[in-house]
C-alpha cells in the first residue's frame, strides 16, 4: 500500500488572509479542519467579524452563486467580505442566537418539524379517524367548494363537482388560540365626525387617505358625528365586508374598520410592532383564550382523535420528556419508521437540555440560548460530514450542569468529521477546544488582531488577557450586606412554578439561579416585573437600522444637538443626519448603495461628505472646537471628558457617556452603527440606557451574556455601585462569579419543567457552598475550590 499522502488529503486548513471586516486589521489565520476551534477575546475584539462576517459569510455567498440566476433573484444578496484571500472553505451551517420568528402561528413543534411527524402519525392511527395530516394542522382551514367542471372527451359535457379540504384550524380564532375583544371607545370618538378625526387608530388621521375613502364612499356621511349614525351606518363603518367602491377615477376596496384593523395589526406579534402601534393595541384590545378550542388552536374533530388516550393537542401541551415517554408506547409496525424518527428528534431535545419545553410553546417566547439550541436539534441527526458548524456562544443561558452536555454535543459534531467553530467566553467550553484563536488585545479600534493561536495549555501559559483570566476563580463573599426590607412573593404559579412563596431581600445584590427551565425567569418576570419602582433590563433584541447609533439610542444626541444649535444660533435639526443636516448626496447614510439586482449590492463611501453623513455647511458649525461629525466619532470615554470641559459642557450628555463607560463601552464611538455592535455590546448598551431610570429595584436578566472573563469583574463593580447607591439589584444568572459575589441566592429546581418550579435553596453563597444540596451548590463549590 502506498504510504504517500494523497494530494486531496492536504487540504486540511481554512486559510484566511487579509481580513478587514469591521475592526479586523488585516488578520491572517489558519483554522484546522475537522477540529473544534474556539475563538476568544473581549466583547468587541473582532471574533464575530472573523467567524461570522468573513468565514461563514463567504461560504454562504459562494454556495448561493451555484444556483441559477433565476433562483438568486429570490435569495438575499450577500456582499463579498473585506478579505484578500480565503481558501479551504466548506459548507457553513450557522447556529446563532438570532431569535426565532415572532409569528403567532410559529411554535417549537412547527419550527422543528415535530408537528409534521405528529400530524402524519395521527392521520394513520388516530381514533376516530378524521382525515389526512391537514386535518390535524392548526394552520390549514377546512374549505368547501362546488362548481361545474368540463371533461374534455369525445362528447364534452359539464360535470357538477364538489371539493372539500378538511383542515384542523379552529374557525373562531383562525388557529391562533386566542381571540380579541376590541374596546370601541378606544377606536372611535363618537362626539366627532370622520372628517373631524373620529377614528383614533394610529395612521387614520382626519386628512389621511383611509379616512377620505370612508367619508366619501357614499356609504357614510363624513360630516355627521358618529353618535348620530344609524344602526346600519354604524355597522357599515365598523363591520362591513370588503366591497369595491369608486373614489375619484379609481376603484378601491372598502372594508369595515374592525376587520381592517384585525388584518393589519392584530395578526402580528405585539413584540414585533412599532412602539406606538403596540401601545394602541395594548390599550384597545383585550386578548383571551379562544373559548371554542380552549387555546389548542384545533377543531373539535382534531381534538377528539386520540392515540394512547391523548389527542394531538394533549401531546403538544406536554413537556417534551413526557412526549418521548408517550411515543415509546406506540408499537404499531405500520408506522415503525415514523415513530423511530419522532423518538430520535425528541431524544435530541432532551439531550440538548430542552426537554422541559412543550411543542405548543410559541417560538417567539424562546430566549436567545433556547432558540440557538432549538436550531441545533435538526443538525444532531444529520448524515452530513465535512461541513463547518458555526456557533455563537452556545452555552448562553445554560446552568454549569447543562454546559457539560453542550460540550459533549460539540465534540460529537466534530467527531463525525466536521469543522466546529465556536465563539465563546466560558472557560468550561474553551477547555475542550483542539485549537484556540484569541483576538484583541482590546475592543473596537483597540482590537482586531490575533493575540494568540494554539492549544488550551499554551493559552494558559500565555500572557494574553484571556490566558491570564482562564484559571481565575472568584471567592465567596465573606461579609454580606444587611437587607433593608423584603419584596414579598406569594403563590407564584406562572408557567411551571408551584405556588412559590419567597421573600426577596431589598437593598442587597440577589441572584436567582437554577438549571435552564427551572422557573427563574417565570418567577422574576411574572412576579417582580411590572411592580411600581421596578426597572427590568431583559435580553430583548435592540431594534435599530444602520442609521441608529449609541448617541441616538441612548438619547445623548438630543442635548448635543441643542448645544450645537445654541452655540451657533441655528436650528437643532441641522445636527441630525436623519433630518435637515443630512448630506444631500447620500441622504445622511454616509454611503451610496448600488443595487445590482441578483448580484451582491455595492456600497461605497459617499464622495460628497466622505462618510461623515452631514452636509458641508453643517460641518462648518463648531462646539468646543469640534464639528458634529467629529463629536460623533469620539469614543464614549473621550466624550465623557469632552462634555465635562468648560467650553463644551453638556451635563446631560456627559452623564449618558459616563454610563456607557460604567458598563464597559468606553471604547465604542458615539456614532458607530448599532448593526456593527456585538451581542454583548448591545445588551450592555441597553443596560446603560436604563441606569438613569427612576426605580429602586433593578432586574437584570443574565447580564454576563457576551462578556469576556475580564469584563465580568467590571460588571460586578457596577452592580456593587448600584447597590451602594441605595438600589436593590435582582440578577437572573448562571455565572458562578456572580453567584459568589451575591449577598443572597435563590436557587430554583431541582430540575426543569415539571421537575422544577420550587425553591430548593435560599441563603448566602457561603451557605450554599457549605450545604451542597443542589446542583448549583455542587458546581459553585467546585468553582471556588471549596
Amino acid at each position: 500500500m502506498n504510504a504517500t499522502r494523497h494530494i486531496a488529503d492536504r487540504h486540511d486548513l481554512i486559510r484566511v488572509r487579509g481580513a478587514r471586516e469591521n475592526n479586523l486589521k488585516d488578520v491572517s489565520v489558519d483554522i484546522p479542519k475537522r477540529r473544534l476551534t474556539v475563538f476568544t477575546g473581549v466583547s468587541g475584539s473582532g471574533k464575530s467579524s472573523l467567524v461570522f462576517d468573513t468565514v461563514a459569510a463567504e461560504s454562504q455567498r459562494m454556495i448561493n452563486e451555484t444556483y441559477s440566476a433565476f433562483l438568486q433573484g429570490f435569495m438575499p444578496t450577500l456582499a463579498r467580505p473585506e478579505v484578500d484571500h480565503l481558501e479551504g472553505l466548506t459548507t457553513a451551517i450557522i447556529v446563532d442566537q438570532e431569535r426565532l420568528g415572532a409569528n403567532p402561528r410559529s411554535t417549537v413543534g412547527t419550527v422543528t418539524d415535530v408537528n409534521a411527524l405528529l400530524r402524519i402519525l395521527f392521520s394513520r392511527l388516530g381514533v376516530p379517524h378524521v382525515g389526512g395530516p391537514n386535518a390535524y394542522s392548526f394552520n390549514v382551514p377546512t374549505v368547501h367548494a362546488s362548481g361545474a367542471m368540463t371533461v374534455d372527451k369525445a362528447n364534452a359535457r359539464a360535470v357538477r363537482t364538489t371539493f372539500t379540504q378538511t383542515g384542523g384550524m379552529c374557525p373562531r380564532c383562525e388557529g391562533r388560540g386566542r381571540v380579541n375583544d376590541i374596546d370601541l371607545d378606544e377606536i372611535l370618538d363618537a362626539e366627532l365626525s370622520l372628517l373631524d378625526g373620529a377614528i383614533k387608530v394610529p395612521g387614520y388621521t382626519a386628512d389621511g387617505w383611509y379616512v377620505k375613502i370612508y367619508a366619501e364612499s357614499g356609504l357614510l356621511d363624513g360630516h355627521k358625528p358618529i353618535k348620530d349614525y344609524s344602526e346600519r351606518e354604524r355597522h357599515d363603518l365598523l363591520y362591513k365586508d370588503a366591497v369595491k367602491i369608486r373614489y375619484g377615477s379609481n376603484n378601491f376596496t372598502y372594508e369595515g374598520l374592525i376587520p381592517k384593523i384585525s388584518k393589519s395589526m392584530l395578526t402580528k406579534d405585539t413584540e414585533a410592532m412599532q412602539p406606538h402601534i403596540r401601545a394602541f393595541v395594548e390599550r384597545a384590545v383585550t386578548f383571551r383564550t379562544c373559548p371554542d378550542c380552549e387555546g389548542t388552536r384545533l377543531t373539535a374533530a382534531a381534538r377528539g382523535s386520540k392515540i394512547e388516550g391523548l389527542s394531538i393537542a394533549d401531546v403538544c401541551a406536554l413537556q417534551i420528556t413526557d412526549v418521548l415517554a408517550w411515543a415509546e408506547k406506540i408499537s404499531d409496525p405500520g408506522v415503525a419508521p415514523l415513530v423511530a424518527g419522532l423518538r430520535e428528534v425528541l431524544g435530541h431535545f432532551v439531550q440538548i437540555g430542552l426537554g422541559y419545553l412543550s411543542l405548543d410553546r410559541s417560538s417567539g417566547t424562546l430566549s436567545g440560548g433556547e432558540a440557538q439550541r432549538t436550531k441545533l436539534v435538526r443538525h444532531l441527526g444529520s448524515a452530513l460530514t465535512d461541513v463547518t458548524y458555526v456557533f455563537d456562544e452556545p452555552t448562553v443561558g445554560l446552568h454549569p450542569h447543562d454546559v457539560q452536555r453542550m460540550n459533549v454535543l460539540l465534540e460529537q459534531l466534530r467527531d463525525k468529521g466536521n469543522t466546529v467553530l465556536v465563539v465563546e467566553h466560558k472557560p468550561e467550553t474553551i477547555a475542550i477546544a483542539d485549537h484556540v484563536v484569541d483576538l484583541g488585545p482590546g475592543a473596537g479600534s483597540a482590537g482586531g488582531t490575533i493575540t494568540f493561536e494554539g492549544t488550551v495549555d499554551e493559552l494558559r501559559a500565555s500572557d494574553t488577557r484571556t490566558g491570564r483570566h482562564l484559571a481565575y476563580r472568584a471567592s465567596v463573599k465573606d461579609d454580606v450586606r444587611t437587607p433593608t426590607g423584603t419584596l414579598e412573593i406569594r403563590g407564584a404559579s406562572t408557567h411551571n412554578l408551584r405556588d412559590v412563596d419567597v421573600d426577596l431581600p431589598l437593598g442587597v445584590l440577589t441572584v436567582v439561579t437554577g438549571v435552564a427551565g427551572s422557573g427563574k425567569s417565570s418567577l422574576v418576570h411574572g412576579s417582580v416585573a411590572g411592580r411600581d419602582g421596578v426597572v427590568v433590563v431583559d435580553q430583548g433584541a435592540i431594534k435599530g437600522s444602520r442609521r441608529s447609533n449609541p448617541a441616538t439610542y441612548t438619547g445623548l444626541l438630543e442635548p448635543v444637538r441643542k448645544a450645537f444649535a445654541k452655540a451657533n444660533c441655528v436650528k437643532p435639526a441641522l445636527f441630525s443626519a436623519n433630518s435637515e443636516g443630512a448630506c444631500q448626496a447620500c441622504n445622511g447614510a454616509g454611503v451610496i448603495y448600488t443595487d445590482l439586482g441578483m448580484m451582491a449590492g455595492v456600497s461605497t463611501t459617499c464622495m460628497e461628505c466622505e462618510g461623515k453623513r452631514f452636509g458641508a455647511d453643517v460641518l462648518e458649525y463648531r462646539f468646543g472646537g469640534l464639528n458634529i461629525a467629529e463629536v460623533l466619532a469620539l469614543p464614549a470615554a473621550e466624550a465623557a471628558t469632552f462634555f465635562g470641559a468648560r467650553d463644551s459642557k453638556v451635563p446631560a450628555a456627559r452623564t449618558i457617556a459616563e454610563r456607557l463607560v460604567d458598563v464597559g463601552l468606553g471604547y465604542v464611538s458615539l456614532g458607530q452603527p448599532l448593526t456593527t455592535l456585538s451581542g454583548g455590546e448591545r445588551q450592555r448598551l441597553k443596560l446603560a440606557t436604563h441606569l438613569g431610570d427612576a426605580g429602586g429595584i433593578i432586574v437584570l436578566d443574565e447580564p454576563t451574556s457576551g462578556l469576556h472573563l475580564a469584563d465580568v469583574a467590571q460588571l460586578l463593580t457596577l452592580l456593587d455601585r448600584l447597590v451602594d447607591s441605595g438600589r436593590s439589584v435582582i440578577v437572573v444568572e448562571h455565572h458562578q462569579a456572580v453567584m459568589a459575589h451575591a449577598d443572597h441566592i435563590v436557587d430554583l429546581g431541582p430540575g426543569a419543567g415539571h421537575d422544577g418550579g420550587r425553591i430548593v435553596f435560599e441563603g448566602t453563597p457561603a451557605e450554599l457552598v457549605a450545604q451542597r444540596t443542589t446542583l448549583t451548590g455542587e458546581h459553585l463549590a467546585r468553582y471556588v475550590g471549596a
